[in-house]
């Protein structure tokens, strides 16, 4: 009866997984029916848009490597007229912001073809990094702009630990390998360090910028230090250039009304392919161990 019994565990197992596996399969194929029906009428010309949303990150929906594999797909598709970036972002990793600026810059030089920033909300620090890398940015009256500096925050607890008779036992080989550690005390020559590495970000930041806006930015002691500013005044300063919804650009500016978006993105059936491959996962192991007994 037992043998009975772990056969029977056995075969159930083994049919749960076989109808996972069909039902993974059905699924990958609706996500690629529904990835490419999205860009069914790309042969057409139209403009083609890549939104740039939340934060800028490695792993996030704004990473360099979505962004920028997405912005191919656009540049390559003969239909494209123009890109346009749709952008609502705080900001986030200017190495990303970084990368992202160089994959604009080689894709409109290899295509010959414009790339636009469309402003929503927010294009703020390195959002505008990237930002600048287009030939046009349109904004809203009332959108964020700006924000051009480089920060690092952390905490520090020696005082309170103090307080409380806390020891902190930290033990490193290298002098500043506890460097930014928020339970040990800084020192100077750490300070200096982290600040000059904050300065060289903010100048390749600002190099940016003025390689992006050119003639078009009207310096001011203030352009560079942070600031963030309306979408009004970030047209008077020569961050942004005129007013303009996605809509606008492409009806006004492209000329081709027609909008396909390029961006990567979950789908729901996507989505339900990493919960399966989690629940395989999970079936397979307990299929391999052994049924319990009594013997």
């Amino acid at each position: 009866m037992a043998n009975l019994t772990e056969q029977r565990a056995a075969r159930h197992w083994r049919n749960a997984i076989r109808i996972a596996w069909f039902l993974l399969v059905v699924v990958v194929i609706i996500a690629g029916w529904e990835r490419g029906s999205s860009q069914a009428d790309g042969s057409k010309p139209h403009t083609s848009v890549v939104e740039i949303k939340g934060e800028i990150a490695a792993g996030s929906d704004s990473s360099a490597e979505l962004i920028n594999a997405a912005m191919r797909s656009a540049f390559e598709d003969e239909g494209t007229q123009a890109v346009v970036l749709l952008i609502n972002s705080p900001g986030g990793s200017p190495v990303q912001a970084g990368m992202i600026n160089d994959e604009i810059r080689r894709l409109k030089a290899k295509h010959n073809k414009p790339v636009y920033a469309v402003v929503e909300e927010t294009c703020a620090s390195a959002a505008y990094y990237i930002a600048v890398a287009s030939d046009r940015i349109f904004v809203d009256k009332a959108s964020i702009v700006g924000s051009i500096g480089v920060l690092m925050d952390g905490f520090g607890f020696t005082g309170l630990m103090d307080k409380l008779g806390v020891e902190r036992r930290l033990m490193t080989a290298g002098e500043n390998k506890g460097f930014l550690d928020p339970f040990s005390p800084q020192t100077e020559r750490q300070r200096v360090f982290a600040q000059a590495m904050l300065d060289q970000i903010h100048q390749q930041f600002i190099a940016a910028v003025k390689a992006g806006r050119g003639k078009r930015l009207k310096e001011t002691p203030e352009l560079f230090s942070g600031l963030f500013w309306t979408g009004q005044q970030a047209i008077d300063l020569g961050l942004a250039d005129q007013f303009g919804s996605v809509d606008f650009v492409a009806r006004e500016v492209v000329k081709a009304e027609d909008l396909v978006d390029y961006t990567r993105r979950d789908n729901v059936a996507e989505r339900l392919v990493k919960r399966f491959g989690a629940s395989i996962g999970e079936a397979a192991v307990k299929a391999l161990q052994p049924a319990p007994t009594m013997r």
